[in-house]
């Protein structure tokens, strides 16, 4: 981990590149290396910097990085799940163009993306970690990554072996957030002097589902309570049919094994050891009082387990960024390398009642971004505008030089942040649009959130149902929690129309494809008691 004298240090060289002249950014800012560290299903809301409701010091790492350069408070996704959002950073296209509406689609790695085109640029290329998308990864000189989702202990990973004329696999025992980031650091200290600039992704598991935290981190906030959010027990009657007939609730989804109350695997026996020398008194006391407890004590129960065990995998993964941004010092590379940290997408943290992601809702809809750009990016800014994972392939490419006018460039669907980034103030979007693809009626689908589309604004949120043919409605200035669906209120009826004409004009630019008549209408619209429009 970085000493405290080691960030003050880092922070002062970064202040004094700051205030060096327009010639001196100007040269810093060729051909910078990009560090791109990404995680699964963390939500902004998780991190200091954004304000997180939950114990303050648990992301010091990452709320440093915010100070040294720019935190996006309104970054969101295009689609709300961990594979399409992958493939959308890749390409700077939306799931429609690039091929992964859903977790089952398989990546065509024969696609332009924007590691393939740093490569173009002379960049070296390499990604450790989560992939998820099926495929074998492309535009990269060497990568190590998980066999599908991966464990969160002794992980099993892939490689390519030119010996083999094809693939090697690697078992490596330890903490998977642990091994990503040795991995990481054994190659960049690994690199040949004068090699070039290099691009790295860092993608963790963590905290990906089902929150395993390290051995370090079993005992952390064991005794104290975790704040709830105020709509914990949320009864969605001012919402419609999809809000009530989700499968994602704290009360009623979460598993024995999410819960840590079934046998977890994976492990060796000094690990399955400390693991069992932690949870074991706690469930069995649980056990012994879950008789008298009601149902809403079960459910604060589980909130508690849930959150601790998800900001336990949190904390690992803000350690790990502390060992990165040390070894970028450690190595003189601090001052040419930008630093990118983002999530595929957000998270639900009880909200709602909830866990997971999918809706267009705004704890899983946006996501974190933060980035340090020594020399560029003057420390401590907050950007408030609409910016997007689809943004993110165009910036890097910006940010290397790539020209905006090849074709490759002008076909994906962002826009590069790099003028924010620099200072300028420029405006990037009015609107921002969104489609969750992953329901199937004819099978039960993880967690039964209907197909919708929508479209953002500063202010407004319009979302549709279409299979369920409901719209909603949200004043996020007014509503900022969306508890109350307004789309009958005659006072925002044309605001509702405006929204509307829109959401049309952005599917129309986008190109997506009409999707509404690929699931018929969904007979779940008819439950009794729902208000119907």
């Amino acid at each position: 981990m970085r000493t405290m004298v080691g960030t003050l240090v880092a922070g002062l060289l970064l202040l004094a590149s700051c205030a060096g002249s327009p010639q001196q950014r100007e040269v810093e800012a060729t051909t910078p290396n990009i560090l791109f560290i990404f995680t699964d299903d963390h939500a902004s809301h998780a991190i200091g910097a954004y304000g997180s409701r939950f114990p303050g010091d648990n992301t010091p790492h990452l709320d440093q990085l915010a100070a040294e350069g720019m935190r996006f408070s309104r970054c969101a996704v295009t689609n709300s799940i961990c594979a399409p959002s992958r493939a959308v950073i890749l390409t700077g296209k939306y799931s429609h163009l690039n091929g992964v509406l859903t977790n089952a689609e398989r990546f065509d790695g024969a696609q332009v993306t924007f590691p393939k085109l740093l490569q173009e640029q002379g960049y070296q290329t390499a990604l450790f970690g989560k992939w998820h998308l099926k495929s074998e990864p492309t535009g990269f000189d060497h990568y190590e990554r998980l066999i599908g989702q991966g464990p969160y202990y002794n992980p099993k990973m892939r490689f390519p072996d030119d010996s083999k004329q094809g693939f090697g696999e690697r078992l490596h025992e330890g903490y998977t957030t642990d091994v990503i980031t040795d991995l990481a650091i054994d190659w960049l200290k690994g690199r040949e002097e004068g090699s070039g600039p290099f691009m790295a992704m860092v993608q963790h598991k963590a905290p990906h589902r089902h929150w395993q935290p390290a051995p370090r981190h079993l005992d952390l906030f064991a005794d104290i309570e975790i704040a709830e959010p105020s709509n914990l027990f949320d009864d969605y009657s001012t919402r419609g049919t999809a809000a009530h007939i989700q499968d994602m609730e704290i009360a009623t989804t979460l598993t024995p094994h999410d819960l840590k109350l079934a046998p977890q695997g994976r492990f060796n026996a000094d690990q399955q050891k400390l693991w069992d020398a932690a949870y074991e008194p706690r469930n069995a006391a649980f056990q012994q009082k879950k008789a008298e407890m009601s149902e809403e004590e079960i459910v604060r129960w589980k909130y508690q387990r849930y959150l601790k065990d998800y900001l336990r995998c949190i904390r690992a993964v803000d350690e790990n960024i502390g060992r990165l941004l040390e070894t970028l010092d450690e190595l003189d590379l601090s001052r040419g390398t930008i630093v990118i940290y983002s999530s595929d997408q957000g998270f639900f943290l009880g909200e709602h009642g909830w866990f997971d992601k999918r809706f267009m809702y705004e704890e899983c809809y946006r996501t974190p971004l933060i980035v340090r750009w020594p020399g560029v990016t003057d420390p401590g800014q907050v950007n408030d505008q609409l910016v997007s994972n689809v943004d993110y392939a165009q910036t890097f490419l910006d940010i290397a030089g790539f020209s905006e006018n090849r074709e490759e460039v002008q076909q994906m669907q962002g826009i590069s942040l790099k003028p924010l980034l620099q200072g300028e103030d420029v405006p990037v979007r009015k609107s921002h649009y969104y489609q969750y693809y992953e329901y199937h009626p004819d099978r039960k689908t993880a967690h039964m959130v209907r197909r919708h589309r929508g479209v953002a604004t500063g202010r407004y949120k319009l979302i549709h149902f279409y299979n369920l043919d409901e719209w909603e409605l949200y004043d996020l200035k007014e509503d900022p929690h969306e508890m109350v669906n307004r789309i009958d209120d005659e006072e925002l009826s044309h605001i509702r129309k405006d929204l509307a004409a829109e959401l049309e004009r952005l599917a129309k630019e986008l190109k997506v494809p009409d999707d509404r008549g690929s699931v018929s209408r969904d007979p779940h619209r008819l439950i009794e008691g729902l208000k119907q429009r």
